[in-house]
């Protein structure tokens, strides 16, 4: 571990962010288009190409049952060519032609379909689950020590309680005037509260002072301060208690983000806290130069985040076609081409503004951003 921290940070900034993003990126892509991958296989449908990446190809080979894999420059996601996954309508007469009968996709049943569809995002589930198990299978799952619960030990350098005068050794003994007793307790307030100012009660050398902080959005939105908790020990737990602790973990980090996704749409919280792939890639590079662990359990929140979104009801997206699968089964026929035509125009508009969004978001207030603000005084 100390000799991959140390080769690690000889590297110069901007390569070491741009690795740790395509390392990141492309373990939870490929995780993702696995799970469809596998359950393709599963259910009898020819997988024609699997790709990671974008662009040219820098690798390709293709397997025995005549499935092309291939690797792009461009790691910005993938995807996975299932086959005769156009419908006849759609298809050209030399298409029709080189279907092989039976392992087509618009052939099957509309359950094997979501099933398919589905197991994209329940990968990233997985994975998340895994990655959190291993964790508290061989570093250990915090605990806090009631004693120093809520004592300070640490403040990330250039973080939110960095800048309000948080130091180590600090004692928070309220947040808003609302008595804290546990670290837990700190993190639950903090995190629907990315952007907005927290009044924090702390105790610093037998006196008690009041500072002012605003927490800043992390990877999944939530809010951050940036400090560890001095109370904390881990334990070490067995593989099935790992599993179930993971388990919970992952479902615990999929309500906060589905609270504060529900927050944003009514006003609540800011759409300042909407990140992108800048974002990720930055805050990818910070964690990759604190070591594996805080790498794997950057991991470990994206591929919820990953999985989370593609279950959004938007078509283009896995959720949008599960939603196309659910009206077919109701109505006992596909929506009619137009109609899925509209909803693919519309989702396609819908997440391209979304990115864009989220990349402002990045370059106003990430690193770029404040390296331009910098610049400009």
């Amino acid at each position: 571990m100390e000799l991959f921290g140390t080769l690690w940070n000889l590297l110069p900034a901007l390569p070491r962010t741009l690795l740790a993003f395509a390392v990141v990126l492309g373990v939870l892509v490929f995780i993702h288009e696995l799970g469809h991958y596998l359950a393709a296989r599963w259910r009898g449908v020819h997988v024609d190409a699997f790709a990671i990446g974008f662009g040219r190809s820098v690798w390709h080979t293709t397997d025995r049952r005549g499935t092309e894999w291939r690797i792009g420059w461009i790691p910005l996601g993938g995807y996975v060519k299932l086959h005769g996954q156009e419908t006849p309508a759609d298809a050209t007469p030399e298409q029709r032609a080189a279907w092989r009968p039976g392992q087509t996709f618009h052939e099957k049943p509309v359950g094997s379909r979501a099933i398919v569809v589905v197991a994209g995002p329940v990968a990233n589930f997985l994975l998340a689950i895994l990655l959190f198990a291993g964790l508290y299978a061989t570093i250990g799952q915090p605990v806090n020590d009631a004693r120093e619960a809520t004592v300070i030990s640490r403040v990330n350098p250039d973080s939110a309680a960095a800048r309000a005068g948080l130091e180590p050794g600090d004692r928070i003994l309220a947040l808003d005037a609302a008595p804290v007793s546990r670290f837990e307790e700190v993190q639950r307030h903090i995190q629907p509260r990315a952007g907005q100012p927290v009044e924090l009660r702390l105790e610093r050398d037998g006196a008690e002072i009041t500072l002012r902080a605003v927490p800043e959005p992390g990877p999944s939105g939530n809010g951050m301060l940036g400090i560890l908790g001095g109370g904390t020990r881990f334990e070490r737990l067995g593989l099935g208690a790992a599993l179930v602790a993971g388990a919970e973990q992952t479902a615990s980090i999929t309500w906060q983000t589905l609270v504060g996704v529900g927050e944003m749409l009514v006003g609540q919280r800011s759409a300042k806290e909407l990140g992108g792939p800048i974002r990720i890639a930055e805050v990818s590079g910070e964690a990759a130069s604190l070591g594996i662990v805080p790498l794997v359990n950057l991991m470990a929140l994206l591929s919820v985040s990953l999985g989370l979104l593609n279950l959004f009801p938007i078509p283009l997206l896995d959720g949008g076609h599960l939603v196309f699968y659910a009206a077919e089964a109701i109505r006992g026929r596909p929506l009619p081409p137009k109609a899925q035509e509209y909803g693919f125009r519309a989702g396609f508009a819908l997440l391209v503004t979304l990115f864009l969004f989220a990349s402002w978001n990045d370059i106003a207030h990430g690193a770029i951003g404040k390296w331009v603000a910098g610049l400009v005084g």
